[in-house]
């Protein structure tokens, strides 16, 4: 969870909207530093093999499905997601690779 503009953000319900896009393989949402609401989204989305998308139509995908104040302020197409040996997601990593600087 992070908390933008006072609200509470939960990663899971972005990344579940951004699986059901099906150019996605993949995603992780993580809170980056912002100025104004102290942290802001910022997805980080693998695509399928084969598959193209644009960020601005990523975006596009959750407007309507989610609180504006929750869709990510950054998407970043990425070429894999970090994980340890059991397959989990490491978004202390992502965080730590992502996290300090939004693109």
């Amino acid at each position: 969870m992070y908390i933008s503009g006072g609200e509470n953000v939960y990663p899971a319900e972005i990344e579940n909207l951004l699986l059901a896009h099906p150019a996605v393989a993949e995603c992780a949402v993580i809170g980056v530093p912002d100025e104004k609401w102290g942290e802001t989204g910022k997805a980080l989305v693998v695509l399928r093999p084969g598959a193209s998308a644009e960020p601005g139509e990523l975006l596009a995908h959750l407007d309507g499905r989610l609180a504006r104040f929750k869709i990510p302020r950054y998407l970043e197409l990425v070429p894999g997601l970090p994980r340890n040996g059991a397959g989990k997601l490491l978004k202390a990593s992502l965080r730590t690779l992502h996290g300090q600087q939004a693109r």
